[in-house]
This record gives C-alpha cells, structure tokens and sequence, in this order.
C-alpha cells in the first residue's frame, strides 16, 4: 500500500439522505493498481480545512463492476470534515485519496455456497452494502441476509440501491429494515437492534443453521449486542467480521496500565523504515505512539484517525516486541503476519524495528 496521498477527480457527488453524500472518484489508469480494492475497505481523504491538515477515513460503497471508487460521508454533529464535505464537495473538485486500506474484507468465493447474515445500523451501512455487491456478483450459490437499522425511513442510505439489489438478485438477497422512530405493522421491525431485537432476529435465522458468515458494522452498543447475540447462539466468534468507526474510552485501569508502559519505554531506540529510508528515533512517552514519535522526528509516517480503527498507520513490526493500546482495526492475520498500528503502539523491548513500507 502507497503511504502517500494522490490527488483525484470527483465525478459525481450524489444526495443520499438529507444529511449525507456519496463521492465518486475517477482513477487515471495510472494509478488503476495502487487504487484496486477489496470489498468493505475504506479511503482516507486528506482537505485543508480552516489552515488545518484534516483528514478522515469512509468506507468504499462501490461493487466490483462499477466505474470508479465511490464512499459516502454522512454529517456528523460537530464534525468539521463531514460538514466541509456535504457543503462543499461538487463534481469536477480534487481531493486528496490514499490507498484503499482495511480488513473488513471478504475472499468470495465462486464455487461456495455460503449463507452470509450482514448487520448495520446508520452509516455502518456503507462497506456492508459493497460487501454484498461483491458477494451477490461473485458466488451464484450464496444467499445474503441484511438487517439494518435507522430512525425512520428518510435516514436510510442506499434504500434506492438495496432495493434495485432485492428485485435483481429476488431469491439470493432479503433486506429487513428496523426502524427506532416510525412503527411498521410487522412489530418484528421496529426498534433499534439490540440485544432483544436479535433474540428476535436469530430465533428466525438461527446461527447454527442459517449463517456461515457475519458481518456487522454500526454504532458499537449496536455492535456489543449483535456480536454477543451471535456468539450467545452459538456461532464462533471467527465467523463473526466486525468494523468499527470509533474508539471507545479506555477504562481506568487501562489507562494507568498503559501510563505506565508509556514511562518505561522513554528513550528506547525504533528504528523505522519507511519510503526506503531507514531512521532511529528515541521514544518520548510525552507523544504517547510511535507514530507520533516518528512524525515529530520529521518522518512521512500515514494517519488518519490515530484511534485504532481504520489501520491507515499500519506497519509490520520487523524485530523487537510492542504493545497496542487498542486494536479496531487489524484482523487477526495481518497480527499473525506482524502488523501492528503504529498510533497505538509503545515500544517494550530495547530492539524494535519497523517497516512501513512491509
């Protein structure tokens, strides 16, 4: 993955709900191979906002044989870079797009038969949707299962192409719309989807039977409750894909755990690599990652949410022994393979080296 930005076209900004849009981006043949993507991974998207160097990560929307990349960027109170975009954002505009990155991803699989229970709520809804694109096009024997929750029917993103979906692919791919502010007749469809409402959900689709792989993407009580419900029924937790767009607040005793790790990494060496140039710095626990230590010291290192959840900062951790403070954002493998997030990571051995450009 390219750590640098690369400056794209939009062609197309689209009015999804009142509060949110969809950006298309044209990519020059050029830059066709560094811009390929996986169904459910995210782009980062760099703006100078108010003299300020912003940048935000939204999930890919686009299925496999659509022209372009696009994502949607809904408002969010106080949100400076979601406000920007839905103001100003038009056709014919550059932005600043960085490689598709992100393991919410899927290897779909022509010759599977797989039955696959996807679970959003709001915006969770956009890599979910690429995801079943992907999949309705990819694997002719598999059936998708989509349970998506909003307020009220005007909230809904991409309710024009999930039902373009539904009529396409009738009996491969059923949607069910739970709604916390309107009332539908079915009882079954209204309210948020918690803990009680995926009792209902699963007593439908029992896991065992029904769902060979999950998917769940939304608000994290809504996340806590789907995972928990689906594991709870029976489903192993490595059938269970989740993505998150937040971090949740460390608890006390983390935090003081991790105070502490931050003193007795002061002044350990890292040596990092990155654009093919190799550089040492000391760690200074007043910047609280490696990643900050590596920026302050003049190094290019990739950010965005600095939070543990989109993996824009990944590096493969090349020697030596690391701790991440949170983890939202790699999946099991790539930890296996020697991933580490570099806005999350403090040094805890006297030898650690790492590559960004592994």
């Amino acid at each position: 993955m390219s750590t640098g930005f690369h400056s794209l076209a939009i062609t197309d900004v689209r009015r999804e709900t009142e509060d949110a849009i969809s950006v298309r981006f044209a990519v020059p043949p050029p830059l066709a191979e560094t811009f390929h993507f996986l169904p459910g991974q995210h782009l980062t998207l760099r703006a100078q906002i108010d003299g300020d160097d912003l940048r935000r990560s939204y999930s890919i929307c686009s299925g496999p044989d659509e022209t372009g990349m696009r994502v949607a960027i809904k408002r969010i109170g106080g949100g400076r870079f979601s406000n920007w975009a839905n103001d100003t954002l038009v056709a014919g505009s550059q932005l600043d797009v960085m490689a598709p990155a992100g393991a919410f991803t899927w290897a779909f699989d022509p010759a599977s038969a797989a039955r696959y229970a996807l679970f959003a709520s709001g915006s969770g809804i956009t890599p979910i949707v690429s995801l079943i694109k992907a999949g309705l096009a990819a694997e002719p024997q598999s059936h998708f299962a989509l349970f998506y929750g909003n307020r009220e029917t005007g909230s809904i993103l991409f309710l024009e192409e999930l039902a373009q979906l539904k009529n396409r692919y009738m009996d491969r791919f059923e949607a069910h719309y739970f709604l916390s502010r309107e009332e539908d007749e079915l009882a079954f469809l209204n309210g948020r989807i918690d803990r009680a409402k995926m009792h209902d959900i699963l007593t439908l689709f029992p896991p065992e039977d029904a769902i060979d792989m999950a998917f769940v993407c939304g608000p994290e009580a809504m996340m806590d409750a789907v995972e928990t419900a689906l594991v709870e029924a029976g489903l192993d937790r490595s059938r269970i894909r989740s993505e998150r767009f937040t971090a949740s607040e460390l608890s006390a005793d983390r935090s003081a755990a991790v105070q502490q790790l931050e003193q007795q990494a002061a002044g350990k060496p890292i040596k990092v690599t990155i654009n093919g140039k190799r550089r040492t710095v000391l760690y200074d626990p007043a910047l609280e990652s490696i990643l900050e230590n590596g920026r302050a010291a003049g190094l290019p290192a990739p950010f965005a949410c600095k939070a543990g959840v989109c993996a824009t900062c990944r590096a493969r951790l090349v020697r030596g022994k690391v701790e991440m403070i949170r983890n939202f954002g790699l999946s099991q493998d790539e930890i296996d393979r020697g991933y580490i997030l570099t806005c999350q990571a403090i040094p805890v051995s006297d030898d650690v080296e790492i590559d960004f450009d592994a």
